[in-house]
């Protein structure tokens, strides 16, 4: 068994790539810097991340892959699923070896389990999308907590800019404990220093706008007279607004 070490970044993992196909070597097992090897490994490879071999292999897969695909594999990435790498190094290595492309090979598992992957971080990105609720912070900054199965928080950074480009906001996942801030110009990445701003999923009141407190209960109360009783069916109100959303939605509190 043939095992990689590498920092675990998606730039690591490109490194790892130009690496093998330069030692003409490939790993068998691909493991973070502080993992325990397996037993019966017969040789061991440290990668060095480095940006210019990362750049060379991903100039490789896009005159090779279409955008789409190109896009699926940062999916993957994300999705932080166990063994996601390992996959993707084997779907890379598959593009690289073949002449044709082979995103619509559907017939060959690799293939079919990245894009089975891709297409949960993407549904789990437009949850993500379609349930945030920001809520108004005593300095006009709107506030929203997320905490999605994948990390999908990047992928949908574009869309928050565009439909709220007149306000500043925080988006944060307090699963993976980072965030963005928006400031009427520029997103930029951010960590705070304590959760304690939010919990429970809601911003601590005494953080909170003079006028939000109001809108909240406003919007309980439109939520409420909008429902119909007679047709209320919990089980498709999970499938479709999934419970692991509800603590972050003013109008289930």
């Amino acid at each position: 068994m043939i095992v990689f070490r590498y920092d675990k970044t998606y730039e690591g993992l490109l490194t790892a790539v130009f690496d093998a196909y330069f030692r003409k070597t490939f790993p068998d097992k691909l493991l973070g810097t502080d993992d325990i090897e397996p037993m019966f490994a017969e040789e061991s490879f440290t990668v060095i991340t480095q940006s210019d071999k990362a750049a060379r292999v991903w100039k490789s897969l896009e005159k090779k892959l279409s955008a789409n695909a190109c896009n699926m594999l940062t999916y993957v990435w994300l999705s932080e699923e166990e063994g996601s790498d390992e996959l993707l190094f084997q779907y890379i290595r598959k593009t690289v070896d073949s002449k044709r492309t082979i995103e619509t090979n559907f017939a060959d598992e690799v293939v079919l389990k990245v894009h089975k992957l891709a297409m949960k971080v993407s549904k789990e990105r437009l949850r993500m999308i379609q349930f945030v609720r920001f809520q108004k912070a005593a300095d006009d900054v709107f506030f929203a907590p997320v905490s999605p199965d994948h990390n999908c928080l990047p992928l949908a950074i574009d869309h928050f800019q565009d439909r709220f480009a007149d306000q500043k906001w925080i988006l944060y996942d307090t699963k993976r404990d980072y965030g963005f801030y928006y400031d009427l110009k520029t997103v930029t990445e951010m960590t705070l220093e304590t959760s304690a701003l939010f919990p429970e999923g809601k911003l601590d009141e005494a953080l909170m706008a003079e006028d939000e407190k109001l809108f909240q209960q406003l919007w309980k109360t439109y939520f409420k007279s909008m429902a119909i009783k007679e047709r209320i069916n919990p089980k498709l109100h999970r499938q479709l607004m999934p419970k692991r959303y509800w603590k972050y939605m003013t109008e289930k509190q």
